[in-house]
């Protein structure tokens, strides 16, 4: 009886058993909460020195594009270099970038280029070491226990979310801007010190001396060749691309509850608090093999509680969708990443997830255009009403087509798949090239 209660909660498995997936763990948590509250400075400092919404609006434009120019670069030094190097390599751009972030603020600079060059410059070390830190969970833990790794990572993400710009706005209230971005330089010496501590990563083929190999041929194609991969993948973009609410926000906030801003923070608060509760209670979840069927369902899920937010009258009923398309996001985000990298031999997992992050990183923002246009048109209850219903049928369409998704299974208990064997990769080569 007590085994089955356990299973509800949070599998901290990974933390228990893994020395090295623990100081991954914590390393990554540390950068998550310093990025949040380096990100809430920017914010502020932008605004404070231009005063204008196409100044704030700028960040992204400084952090967007080299998150998917450097992301698909990342996935080629992460197949061609020792994994771990090329981490070690960007952290310390990132922490050298906070620094900088740091020297300017005390310097008082009143010049917003150089703060954006600054962020576009810890930006681009971020992206080029994503998809190298994105293969770290499965080569250091057991195939059954990949999952609940990526959740133990999304719970403490959702965390930063909440108490990142709290804790952001107490210290810039008593300290300033160089406080903060003094906390993320801290945050990233932390991250430095775990990567440092993980063994060794390299490819599969790759010298033992330097590290480096040429990357196997098709390896971007590999995501098109494999029925899991491109479903997978197609499954997360139908669910952002199509019913990503959160540009709607104020206009929903202004037509149903008067523009009061103490009801517009709740509605991202609503979302970060549902994916922390299905994180703390993923143990279940990360214990289910068919991780392809419940990667579908739960985008579908998504789907629907937008649309029904857009329905929604009530301030506890709006919230309460926004609560549940949230945990059905952590579910799938989940699911997703432990497919992705279970499913993808280990000599092509840096290109696949260099895929896999631009998609991650492009589809949420390319969701929010999309929902900001049809709502400008019409209103913001049809554009998240179309949006959600547009986002189950194409789930649905991935998933009537898609046998092999379905069928997907996760490797038992005493698989560990951390380098793949020689003759799979040369036969999965062959599929590809």
């Amino acid at each position: 009886m007590r085994g089955r209660a356990r299973v509800r909660f949070l599998d901290t498995r990974p933390l228990r058993g893994s020395q090295s997936f623990r100081d991954l763990w914590i390393g990554t948590s540390a950068s998550q909460l310093g990025g949040q509250i380096a990100n809430v400075a920017v914010l502020a400092q932008v605004w404070d020195l231009t005063g204008s919404p196409v100044g704030t609006g700028a960040i992204g434009l400084a952090t967007g594009l080299p998150m998917v120019l450097f992301g698909l670069l990342g996935g080629t030094l992460a197949d061609t270099f020792d994994r771990r190097a090329v981490v070690r390599a960007t952290t310390a751009g990132q922490l050298l970038a906070a620094a900088g972030l740091c020297a300017q603020a005390l310097a008082d600079n009143r010049n917003v280029l150089l703060l954006l060059a600054l962020v576009a410059v810890g930006t681009s070390c971020s992206a080029l070491g994503a998809p190298a830190r994105r293969t770290f969970p499965v080569r250091l833990l057991p195939g059954d226990q990949v999952a609940a790794g990526l959740a133990l990572t999304n719970v403490s993400f959702q965390a930063a979310m909440l108490a990142g710009p709290a804790m952001a706005g107490l210290i810039i209230a008593r300290w300033d801007f160089p406080a903060a971005y003094a906390t993320q330089a801290v945050a990233m010496i932390v991250s430095m010190l775990a990567v440092i501590r993980l063994p060794a990563m390299r490819p599969e083929g790759a010298d033992a001396a330097g590290g480096r190999r040429r990357p196997e041929r098709g390896g971007w194609r590999i995501v098109l060749r494999r029925p899991t991969l491109w479903g997978s993948m197609a499954t997360d973009l139908s669910a952002t691309l199509l019913a990503m609410p959160i540009a709607l926000f104020p206009l929903v906030n202004e037509v149903r509850f008067g523009g009061n801003p103490q009801t517009l923070g709740p509605f991202l608060s609503a979302v970060a608090v549902g994916g922390i509760t299905a994180g703390l209670l993923s143990g279940t979840v990360t214990r289910w093999r068919r991780g392809g069927l419940v990667q579908l369902s739960a985008a579908g899920v998504w789907g629907l509680a937008l649309a029904c937010f857009g329905l929604a009258g009530p301030l506890w009923l709006a919230l309460g969708c926004l609560a549940v398309a949230g945990a059905a996001d952590t579910v799938s985000v989940v699911t997703r990443s432990a497919l992705v990298q279970l499913e993808t031999p280990d000599a092509y997992r840096g290109r696949v997830s260099s895929v896999e992050h631009v998609i991650g990183v492009a589809g949420p923002e390319l969701g929010n255009f999309r929902g900001g246009l049809l709502a400008s048109a019409t209103s913001a209850s049809f554009s998240l009403v179309f949006g959600g219903l547009s986002a189950i049928l194409a789930i649905a369409a991935v998933a009537t087509t898609n046998a092999p998704l379905r069928a997907y299974r996760t490797p038992p208990a005493a698989a560990k798949p951390t380098a793949p064997g020689v003759a799979d990769t040369a036969a999965t080569a062959g599929q590809v090239s």
